[in-house]
């Protein structure tokens, strides 16, 4: 299962860092939303179908993935980025936000918050190319449960935000279980750690910036062309050259990275407006979640039992959160409506 997690990263890391973050803040709660997460219910009910959505494209990813293995990890982010600007660029123009793009392109502190977060997401990718060409495989799929914790944390004690008992039960149980998964690769958490804080920064500082989801991801594809079209000179400089020209149906592949980057960051900003970032960050343990279920039926990946019980804890957790969330939901919705009768 974990060179499952290896692959999906080795060739996810670009969507994930521009849809991870940019997901909990592309337009992560809107500016005035409400500290209190049980406060929430009618939006989070709104925005979950789009977060689950947006998750089940990016779980799915390794089923992709299988079809550019051929392309070397670094090549692959630089024509992700490539591909996805052009995209973006279209929406925004079908979507007529030329004027709003514009105007953040002029707005310096826009500039500065987006370099910020543009520079999250580099560092973020070189961590994880790095990990990988040194085979700290397990390191960087770890990273991936350690950011939820990292989200949920940062929306505690930065944005105040407040969970219900039963929540903060669910973060425990959670924590104990990427705890102990931890607790077999301390000499390489660093690196976990790592890419799960420059991911939470990263979402702090699209949280921040006045800039809408779409528009934020434009700009930082702009800010970030010119790394990748330096990256790309540099593999057309190789002998091999660069993987793109090995065959047409590579190249197709590798195009169809846009929209499978696009897709799920649309959903996600949706939801993003509608959920508190808390629980934007729970949810991030669907993905892997996923990805491990693919692992085991599909790509027959073995798991030994320590590990079993800890994505066990994990799981439970998450079912106890959502559980929590569908129940209170269910709750406001019965309150709202005999308010309504009341009045009437």
């Amino acid at each position: 299962m974990v060179q499952l997690y290896a692959l999906f990263y080795e060739r996810h890391a670009t969507s994930l860092s521009a849809l991870h973050q940019f997901v909990a803040l592309a337009g992560a709660l809107s500016h005035a939303y409400p500290q209190e997460v049980t406060g929430t219910h009618q939006k989070i009910g709104s925005g979950l179908p789009f977060a689950l959505g947006a998750h089940a494209i990016w779980g799915s990813m390794p089923i992709y993935l299988i079809l550019v293995k051929a392309v070397p990890s670094l090549e692959f982010v630089a024509w992700r980025l490539i591909f996805t600007l052009p995209l973006c660029l279209a929406i925004v123009a079908l979507r007529r936000q030329g004027a709003q793009l514009v105007e953040v392109l002029r707005n310096r502190k826009a500039l500065l918050t987006l370099l910020g977060s543009s520079a999250m997401i580099a560092i973020n990718w070189f961590l994880y190319v790095w990990a990988i060409q040194n085979d700290h495989v397990y390191a960087a799929s770890l990273g991936y449960y350690i950011l939820p914790l990292i989200m949920m944390l940062l929306g505690l004690l930065v944005l105040g935000e407040r969970l219900t008992r039963r929540q903060w039960a669910a973060v425990t149980l959670a924590g104990i279980g990427v705890a102990a998964l931890a607790g077999g690769a301390l000499t390489t958490l660093w690196i976990s750690l790592s890419m799960a804080i420059t991911f939470a920064v990263y979402g702090l500082l699209r949280k921040t910036v006045a800039a809408g989801a779409l528009v934020g991801l434009t700009v930082e594809s702009f800010i970030l062309l010119p790394l990748s079209l330096a990256i790309l000179a540099w593999f057309w400089a190789t002998p091999e050259g660069p993987a793109m020209g090995q065959s047409l149906a590579l190249a197709i592949a590798i195009m169809g990275s846009g929209p499978m980057t696009a897709t799920p960051l649309l959903l996600f900003a949706t939801a993003a407006r509608r959920m508190p970032y808390t629980v934007i960050g729970f949810l991030q343990f669907l993905s892997p979640t996923i990805v491990f279920l693919l692992g085991m039926f599909v790509f027959g990946e073995e798991l030994h039992p320590a590990q079993l019980a800890c994505f066990a804890a994990i799981w439970a957790a998450a079912a106890l959160f959502i559980w929590d969330l569908v129940r209170s939901s269910h709750r406001a919705r019965q309150d709202q409506k005999a308010a309504s009768s009341a009045s009437a």
